[in-house]
């Protein structure tokens, strides 16, 4: 029975496709992928894999009004078998690519977000604002090590927001260098510490890039080796995160790093209400109409506009909360996970 050929076939067609003509490509994707499940009917007559994917198809078809008729997409070349050396032929440094051809399917992803206060957004969809002060962990993992440093959002208030990010790529022995990005307030560089933008001289260095978005404003930073894309921001007086990382990636940490906001949100002793009390520097309803401009809908990125500029002043951080939302935009995998209501 090859139903996962098939399968991996279809996801291979379907997995970049975007924008106003996907829907014409993806139906040409389908009728194939039903081809195919066609042509090895007769193998696969007893796999429950097999007639999940019959099901799916027709499900798949109907909710995107394709047609049973029409032009099928000619079969994808077959990727060449795994040498014994393991997956060299196909580019161990390209996460996404390995996963599938392993796998049959992509990787399943996670995001997680700190802005303003800071406010944490986990993997777990999770969403905590903390009075963190000085350096925490957001991640802690094989691969990524991050650290946010914050400082408090004016004198005398207890919110506090990110001053610095330093974040570590790891040694990996097959593609990259380790290599160490570091940001500071109106320091948001497009390059590593050492000057360089890529992981390296090793064969896979091109695998981790730096992308200047808006000069000292917004940089990502794109590491294909461990299938991970990562934004850093400026915004007024803060600095954002925003990461989509492979679920394998994400989890690959033991119990003594257990302390990662990303992981697990803020400590309990460090968690703040949302509701603005003590002294206000901005009218909450001002704030909230100077929030509504920028979001709309009136979800947790609202919530944390409204208590960052009535806490701070700064009407600046309407941004900061427009641009985690625009992160989470690009990065989640479930876009129905956009909006947290709390």
């Amino acid at each position: 029975c090859k139903i996962l050929r098939c399968n991996s076939e279809y996801v291979a067609a379907t997995l970049h496709l975007r924008g106003p003509g996907r829907s014409a490509a993806f139906c040409t994707a389908l009728r194939s992928y039903s081809l195919c499940t066609r042509r090895t009917a007769r193998t696969c007559r007893g796999d429950l894999a097999f007639h999940s994917a019959v099901h799916g198809i027709e499900d798949l078809m109907i909710q995107n009004n394709c047609s049973k008729e029409g032009p099928t997409a000619p079969p994808r070349p077959r990727l060449p078998a795994p040498n014994p050396q393991g997956f060299e032929s196909l580019d161990i440094c390209d996460y996404e690519r390995s996963f599938l051809y392993k796998h049959g399917r992509p990787p399943g992803f996670q995001h997680c977000a700190a802005f303003g206060d800071p406010h944490i957004r986990t993997f777990h969809d999770d969403f905590h604002t903390c009075r963190v002060e000085g350096s925490w962990p957001l991640l802690d993992n094989d691969y990524l090590f991050v650290q946010a440093t914050s400082s408090p959002v004016a004198k005398g208030s207890n919110a506090t927001v990110t001053s610095k990010l330093t974040i570590i790529f790891k040694n990996m022995k097959e593609c990259i260098d380790q290599k160490v990005y570091q940001a500071e307030l109106d320091n948001v560089p497009a390059a590593f510490q050492d000057g360089s933008v890529n992981g390296g001289t090793r064969p896979g260095g091109s695998s981790l890039v730096i992308w200047e978005r808006s000069p000292g404003r917004h940089v990502e930073i794109r590491a294909d080796y461990i299938g991970t894309t990562i934004a850093v921001r400026q915004a007024g007086r803060q600095l954002s995160f925003s990461i989509r990382a492979a679920e394998e990636v994400a989890r690959a940490f033991t119990e003594e790093q257990d302390l990662q906001l990303c992981v697990g949100g803020c400590p309990h002793s460090q968690r703040m209400s949302r509701s603005p009390r003590g002294r206000s520097r901005v009218p909450a309803e001002t704030a909230r109409a100077l929030c509504r401009e920028m979001l709309p809908v009136e979800d947790v990125y609202f919530q944390s506009c409204v208590f960052d500029v009535v806490t701070s002043g700064d009407t600046n951080f309407t941004m900061a909360a427009h641009g985690a939302l625009e992160d989470a935009r690009l990065f989640l995998p479930d876009a129905e996970k956009l909006h947290i209501f709390q």
